[in-house]
This record gives C-alpha cells, structure tokens and sequence, in this order.
C-alpha cells in the first residue's frame, strides 16, 4: 500500500485501488492534494503491472471538487498557476494511462470531482449521487480537462448547458444523458464496481489497452490545448470581482450576486 497525505493506493494482482482519504472535507482537495493525486496517476501510468484502476472516495462522497474554503486561507491561498500544472499533468496522465480505469461514485463528484470521474473509462453511480460540474457557482470554469472529458461523454452543445447551469444530475439522470456509463442502488457502487474490475481482468487487458491508445491517440494534442486554454482561463477568472463574490457566498451559505465582472 502506498500512502501519500490525502490520497491511498493499494496495489493487489493486477489491481490498483486509489482512494481519496480526507472524508471530513468530502474529499475536496487543496493544492497539495491535487499534487499528490497527479503524482499517483503518473506512477501508476508507468506500472506496467497493473491493468486495472480504481478511483474512489472515502466517507460520504466520492469528491467535493476543489476545497473552496483554502482558497479563502490568509496563511497560504491556493496558487492557481501551480494548481493548474497539477491539474493539466493529471487530466493528461489519465487519458493516457494504458490502464483501464474505474470510477466509483457515490455521493458527490462535484466541479474537479466531476472532472476527474468522467476521465475514467468507466463510470458507476450510486442513484443518489450528486453529479455536477458546477464550477459557474464560484465564477470559475472547469478544470482538470474537464470541458475536454465532459464533450466527450455528451457533446459541445450538453457541455455547454451543463457548465452554464452548474445543474446537479442524480445518478439516474446523468446515465439517461450518457455522462456516466452505470447506475446502481444506493450503496452497491462499490460491490458493482469491483465486479466490473474483475471482469476485466479476466479479458485480455492487452487488447483492450491497445483499442484505448487508437482511441485516444486523436484526442492527445486537444486535450493538451484545452487544459492550456484552461489554464490560462482559470488564472483570469480567479481574478474578477465575480470569483470573490461566488467563494463568499459559498462560506457564508447564502446566494452569489454576480455583476459579470
């Protein structure tokens, strides 16, 4: 098992379960987090005797997104520039794993949450999940390839709703419009999830990878230029009196008044 600060990985025949452990936070993640989940992916991505991961969240959520509140921290505001590396290496990494990768939802998976779930080959929700990609709320736009991962599963013209709405999907409704590929009972994303795993690790994972790099192959410079184009957009509005307002309200539990600015 190998354990960095917030995230935990156990490798087992063929077999890589990722978990993000900070479950009193939902697993919303920080600056270091973001780091550490970026160096996994790239470890894992060089480990050619692992064929199958899993991606799942301690506690009551699969992952809240970005940690709203440490960007507020007077001790040590997130740095969006170096987050943004992070971010890109990670949305990178996981479209390029050869490995097949599992996402096991329950609860949220909200803004990054969100993002990093769709990467995933395959997706599993529980009915009740809390799907969204809900950056708008914040005065922020999607990270982590996130408009990348989210056109690929629904569209330009879904992405673009979705994004602008912030809308909250349950598990049942983002299956209908083809965001996850699964839906199951509260409770048994796991059970169904790891199934899954095993069955194919009993296929022959060989193909399989190989079908994914064809598949892929396309899609690596445009990722590349979303995650910049993310980046710089990202940057931009962390600046605007909007972005400020989205966190404030968020702390103080009450409705953003946005001025567009």
């Amino acid at each position: 098992m190998i354990m960095t600060k917030q995230i935990e990985v156990e490798i087992q025949d063929r077999l890589a379960t990722v978990t993000f452990n900070q479950p009193a936070a939902m697993n919303a993640m920080d600056g270091e987090m973001m780091r550490e989940l970026a160096d996994v992916v790239d470890e894992l991505r060089g480990n050619s005797s692992v064929h199958v991961v899993l991606f799942r969240g301690a506690g009551g959520a699969f992952s809240a997104g970005g940690n709203v509140k440490a960007m507020l921290d007077p001790r040590g505001p997130m740095k969006m520039e170096d987050i943004m590396v992070d971010l890109s290496r990670l949305a990178l990494s996981m479209y390029s794993m050869p490995q097949i990768t599992i996402a096991s939802v329950h609860g949220a998976a909200a803004g990054l949450g969100c993002s990093i779930a769709i990467a995933c080959d395959v997706v599993i929700a529980e009915e009740s999940s809390k799907i969204a990609m809900n950056f708008i709320g914040i005065g922020l736009l999607p990270d982590g390839g996130g408009h990348f991962f989210l056109k690929e599963r629904v569209g330009t013209a879904r992405a673009k709703q979705l994004i602008w709405s912030g809308e909250v999907l349950d598990g049942k409704r983002a299956a209908q419009i083809g965001l996850i590929d699964q839906v199951v009972a509260d409770g048994e994303a796991w059970n169904a999830v790891q199934k899954h795993a095993q069955k194919i690790l009993h296929s022959p994972t060989a193909s399989m990878a190989a079908s994914k790099q064809i598949l892929h192959a396309a899609g690596i410079e445009e990722l590349k230029r979303v995650v910049e184009l993310e980046s710089e957009g990202q940057a931009a509005m962390r600046r605007t009196s909007d972005h400020k307002e989205g966190i404030q309200a968020f702390v103080e539990k009450r409705r953003p008044s946005f001025i567009g600015q």
